[in-house]
């Protein structure tokens, strides 16, 4: 199993890999993980900054001789040298591993954008001079060109590591849309609770309003969870009109990938019904224990290739409000919550429709949270393996 990222390193896609090694060893597989030095895996040497991934994982193979190689694929937890001018000429740093492995693989996609989502976290408008025929900032042209152009490449990357594995996973339709295939395993989900505790305990143990003891004094609390980066959407909550008794509760951490672009507070003081719990990266138990403290999650994403904070709030009973990208929308036509156009007034419209039909949502929601369970991924997994292996 090849993760850069991985526990105690925080971040989804090492919390991802973890639960997924651990319900693959409890079916009886023998697992080994590779990672970078800060991870308690099996083998480390991986980081991003590395540009000889590809051998540490060669010099790994060779001497345990694994019957296949599973990689967790975003390209940044790899790194990559990119090229603007010529797109076929940027590569990750496990290029070479895909092309000289001498076992099965099989990749996991944890990204894909369109070109739309990609061109809006490149930031390309700056101040700059224009051009005077156009009234466009030459800047702004120039930019867009380079970022097409590693869009391009990025496509093109996801493309051939799919086509050097035996299988791709992704976790939506939508995703396999993208990158042109690959199986549908939903990212598992669960609890790490034994015992589900009352809501009213569990909103005491963070602190948090309980509401009164009469149903007119109920209060629901619309959780937003995640890093404290602009592509979270979280601008739009300074003027959401929430319905009678609603509370927002934040919790963010600091990205390792991403720098913070804009400040907490100035969302707080626009919003007296919004609490920040400033709690952190949160342990399993604790992250659960604040999923069972709310009733819907809020994801007003800029943009997203997946989000395993919908997949976790689904498997504690929660629904979502979402922002219409593809992913979400995918979700939404189940019934387990509803995708809008990311304004204020669209998403406050949405959570008085949510809170309307409460109850309807919740059970769609229970009805899908049990395809979420590791046991269940985990199983889809080992057939995957076993084909694989038996193939090759």
């Amino acid at each position: 199993m090849v993760s850069t990222e991985y526990p105690p390193i925080t971040g989804g896609v090492g919390r991802y890999t973890e639960n997924l090694t651990k319900s693959l060893k409890k079916l009886g597989m023998e697992v080994y993980v590779a990672c970078n030095e800060a991870g308690k895996g099996d083998f480390s040497g991986l980081s991003p900054q590395n540009d000889k991934n590809s051998q540490v994982l060669l010099k790994i193979v060779d001497s345990i001789k694994p019957d296949l190689v599973h990689i967790q694929y975003e390209p940044g937890m790899y790194g990559s040298s990119n090229n603007p001018k010529n797109s076929r000429g940027s590569e990750t740093y496990i290029d070479l591993f895909y092309s000289k492995c001498p076992v099965p693989l099989i990749t996991t996609y944890h990204t894909a954008f369109t070109l739309k989502q990609w061109l809006s976290q490149a930031e390309l408008i700056k101040k700059s001079g224009k051009a005077k025929q156009l009234g466009i900032p030459l800047r702004f042209l120039v930019r867009f060109w380079k970022y097409s152009l590693l869009y391009r490449a990025f496509q093109n990357q996801n493309k051939e590591k799919l086509a050097l594995s035996k299988e791709g996973i992704v976790f939506s339709q939508y995703t396999s849309k993208l990158i042109g295939g690959g199986k549908v395993i939903y990212h598992g989900a669960e609890p790490a609770l034994s015992t589900v505790p009352n809501k009213k305990d569990a909103r005491r143990s963070l602190s948090l309003p309980e509401g009164g003891e009469k149903e007119e004094e109920d209060i629901r609390i619309a959780l937003a969870l995640g890093y404290k980066t602009s592509n979270k959407g979280w601008d739009i909550l300074r003027k959401i009109k929430l319905p009678q008794g609603w509370r927002i509760v934040i919790n963010s951490s600091k990205s390792h990938y991403n720098t913070e672009s804009y400040k907490m507070n100035e969302i707080l003081r626009s919003n007296k019904n919004i609490i920040d719990i400033q709690k952190g990266f949160l342990s399993e138990e604790d992250l659960s224990m604040l999923f069972y403290s709310a009733d819907a999650v809020l994801l007003p994403y800029k943009v997203t290739a997946g989000s395993g904070v919908m997949f976790d709030a689904i498997a504690h009973g929660l629904p979502f409000v979402a922002s219409d990208l593809g992913f979400f929308k995918e979700f939404s036509a189940q019934g387990l919550g509803i995708s809008s156009k990311r304004t204020s007034k669209d998403f406050s419209n949405a959570i008085k429709r949510l809170d309307t039909d409460y109850d309807h949502y919740v059970k769609r929601v229970a009805d899908f949270k049990k395809k979420l369970s590791w046991d269940s991924v985990a199983t889809q997994h080992q057939s995957i393996y076993t084909a694989a292996a038996f193939s090759s």
